[in-house]
């Protein structure tokens, strides 16, 4: 029998928390009137978390689990996912629960009320500020490189209809991230305010400077505002060069060579400042080369080493 929801969670190195994610989703999914499953993705775990996932896909008829040959990342594990669901509704959710499987019943009730694509909002988030305000600037970029404007781009607590989900399966890239691009096929959007808990255990995967490189990689992916931005900056400083060079040629001619020669040592400043849009442009140019190598490349997103319990794909 096809269920009507799948929800697809990846998991790495969670096995703290699973036993309790898999009856509050369980638990979740059976308080409603509709058939479902749940595809877990062990993402190469290395704590245990395979051996308890294998363990309820033995008991549970709903829970299927697709093991991978190693660590591929979120986006990657969630695309697995993708390749395995039978549902018409498709929910994604973290294994951490920071946020609650209770609110899927949310985001489905709008689908149902005929929405394409429901994120979650973490309006209030249990996260630092060091953790907020990368998020912040995601949720700018992506809003404008996608053109739906969103508060919460980074909530992985996500609802898509299969459509759109078989969409963003035909997409080649190697790497996307995949709120904005299910976005970019969805025709209605909207968000649903949804719970945030702080991790209780585990680890956050994502470091400072993880979250900075998935932002180079987000705009670099979907737009080409940024290399555009660092052309505009460069005329910009071109002018500002050639205006600060008549300035010093007007100055030495009207107030002597002494007075021109303390404009040189402002004139090396700015040249340093220069200097470092520049490079700062040469790294743009060099996200935007480096994910065509990636692309050109071909390699597959993930590798799939098995898959556990009941795969029906009728």
């Amino acid at each position: 029998m096809t269920p009507d929801i799948s929800v697809v969670i990846p998991v790495y190195n969670e096995a703290r928390v699973l036993p309790e994610l898999m009856l509050r989703v369980a638990t979740a999914l059976n308080a409603g009137d509709r058939s479902y499953e749940v595809i877990f993705v062990d993402d190469g775990s290395t704590d245990g978390s395979l051996a308890l996932l294998t363990a309820a896909a033995t008991r549970d008829p709903h829970v299927v689990v697709v093991e991978l040959q190693r660590n591929f990342g979120q986006h990657a594990a969630i695309f697995a996912g993708f390749e395995h669901v039978r549902g018409d509704y498709i929910v994604t959710l973290d294994a951490d629960l920071q946020n609650p499987p209770e609110e899927i019943s949310r985001l489905i009730a709008k689908l149902d009320e005929g929405f394409d694509a429901v994120g979650g909002w973490r309006r209030q988030r249990c996260d630092s500020p060091l953790r907020k305000l990368p998020s912040r600037v995601i949720n700018l970029v992506m809003s404008r490189a996608t053109g739906v404007a969103l508060n919460d781009y980074g909530c992985m607590l996500r609802a898509y209809r299969r459509p759109v989900v078989e969409a963003m399966r035909k997409c080649g890239e190697v790497s996307s991230f995949i709120p904005a691009l299910a976005n970019l096929f969805a025709k209605r959007v909207c968000e649903v305010e949804v719970g945030h808990a702080e991790r209780t255990a585990g680890a956050s995967k994502y470091s400072l400077a993880r979250l900075i490189r998935l932002n180079f990689d987000l705009m670099t992916g979907f737009s080409l505002f940024p290399i555009q931005a660092v052309s505009f900056a460069g005329v910009l400083m071109a002018l500002a060069g050639f205006g600060f060079g008549a300035f010093l040629l007007v100055a030495r001619l009207a107030l002597g060579a002494e007075w021109a020669a303390q404009g040189v040592f402002t004139l090396f400043a700015v040249l340093f400042v220069f200097l470092g849009v520049q490079t700062f442009a040469l790294g743009v140019i060099g996200e935007y080369i480096g994910r065509i190598y990636l692309e050109v490349r071909r390699r597959p997103r993930f590798l799939v080493r098995c898959v556990h319990g009941r795969v029906d794909e009728a």
